[in-house]
């Protein structure tokens, strides 16, 4: 007992009480990507695949968002050779988890004022234990394989050989629980570096100044990005029919599209190609420049020579990344010069679009040959890709931060906080 009569809670006596708080940051994270990818997949039609297939592919889904590996397989038995590959993120099923694990990650911080580095280090541990053994579990559920039952001539060959191709994915268990992990640090620090409230050890206090508020005046631009588009989304889910399409879109891969759309109105360019009968969930105007035999070119002057109206892009683009650089200028100290408003919002510009520019990337191809001539075309053959221009891309950064970052600090000005005395840049 306590001097004041209250029983005291040594190491032993609070062991419990930690672990359940990790178990439930880690369950509530695991609801809000298996909950949003289910739903976005069943929107998708998967729910109608053979085999009871939904919820490996639903598994599956999860084990991307969260930066894990699926191998996508083919056999075309004795027709001849399959050759597949995927690389894409459903980022509105990793943005549904971040959000959830990061807000239960700060319910646990919300009533210290201090953190030590070890007490950091042992929170941070015991959510990443609970979350790699999800992890492997999420890992060995995500497996299938389906049976390709393709047209024409292919079929009629696969009929008189007794062969059919298949195809199927795979979770790569060990890849998946390091690159979950890796996914798990970098979410858990960028939570601690957004967060206004959050403690932090005495040795990072002294970093807090100029990281958090570009930090978090990035995420927010992000966010709003987000938001924006559900908006969009849910008009033309509400005016243009197929709305199953719609909300499959907003629930796998919405902020694939977003994010990219600030990239093209802050001036950056794209490379990529669609062939075959599949696509990439985006606009039809995007898709029209990429589908031609040679790929296409996205940018601001390829998309304005069809439709003129993208040149709203760049002026989105513009205000949204004033208003960041204003966020980011009122939540710092007023005696912040000019020019480090300047540098900071440039260098968070800068990491925030090479985050997109990696994330947002696109990957995919199926191909099957017969007799190991060549890819045949139609129903069995397909290629979707989009990659950016990285080093323009990141330039055109540096600058948009540059200048909207004197541009927000000057604004901000006249709203500094009462009792604080502005220096002069």
């Amino acid at each position: 007992m306590s001097q004041q009569g209250t029983p005291y809670r040594g190491p032993a006596a609070r062991a419990p009480h930690d672990w359940a708080q990790a178990l439930a940051t880690v369950a509530g994270g695991l609801v809000a990507l298996i909950a949003t990818a289910a739903l976005g997949v069943w929107a998708a039609g998967a729910d109608e695949l053979p085999g009871n297939a939904f919820p490996r592919v639903v598994a599956a889904v999860v084990v991307l968002a969260v930066g894990g590996t699926v191998d996508v397989s083919a056999d075309a038995g004795i027709l001849g050779d399959a050759r597949t590959g995927l690389a894409v993120l459903p980022l509105s099923v990793t943005l549904a988890g971040a959000l959830a694990l990061s807000a239960g990650f700060l319910r646990r911080l919300r009533h210290r004022a201090v953190l030590s580095p070890r007490e950091l280090a042992a929170r941070a541990a015991r959510i990443a234990v609970l979350w790699a053994l999800a992890l492997i579990a999420l890992a060995s559920f995500a497996r299938q394989s389906f049976a390709l039952t393709p047209d024409g001539a292919l079929q009629d060959i696969g009929e008189l050989l007794g062969a059919s191709p298949r195809a199927g994915f795979r979770a790569d268990v060990p890849l998946t629980v390091l690159f979950g992990l890796l996914w798990l640090a970098g979410l858990l620090l960028l939570t601690l570096a957004v967060s206004r409230r959050a403690p932090l050890p005495a040795a990072l206090i002294r970093y807090q100044e100029p990281v958090r508020p570009v930090a978090h005046a990035m995420v927010v631009l992000l966010l709003v990005c987000v938001g924006a588009g559900v908006i969009a989304g849910l008009v033309v889910a509400a005016t243009r029919g197929r709305p199953a399409e719609t909300f499959a879109v907003i629930l796998l891969g919405l902020p694939n599209l977003v994010w990219l759309a600030l990239t093209l109105g802050m001036g950056a360019t794209w490379d990529g190609a669609v062939r075959g009968p599949f696509g990439l969930p985006v606009p039809e105007l995007l898709e029209r420049v990429l589908r031609t035999p040679e790929g296409g070119v996205l940018n601001l002057g390829t998309l304005s020579e069809r439709d003129g109206r993208v040149w709203w892009l760049l002026a989105g683009a513009a205000l949204l990344l004033l208003g960041a650089a204003f966020l980011a200028a009122v939540r710092s100290p007023a005696r912040t010069r000019l020019w480090q408003h300047a540098v900071r919002t440039a260098v968070a510009l800068v990491v925030t679009v090479l985050t997109i520019c990696l994330v947002v990337r696109v990957q995919a191809h199926y191909g099957l040959s017969l007799f190991g001539v060549g890819d045949l075309g139609g129903e069995l053959s397909a290629e979707v890709s989009l990659s950016p221009r990285l080093w323009t891309a990141l330039g055109l950064a540096a600058l948009w931060g540059l200048v909207t970052g004197c541009l927000g600090a000057l604004l901000a000005r006249p709203v500094r906080r009462r009792g604080e005395v502005e220096e002069r840049s």
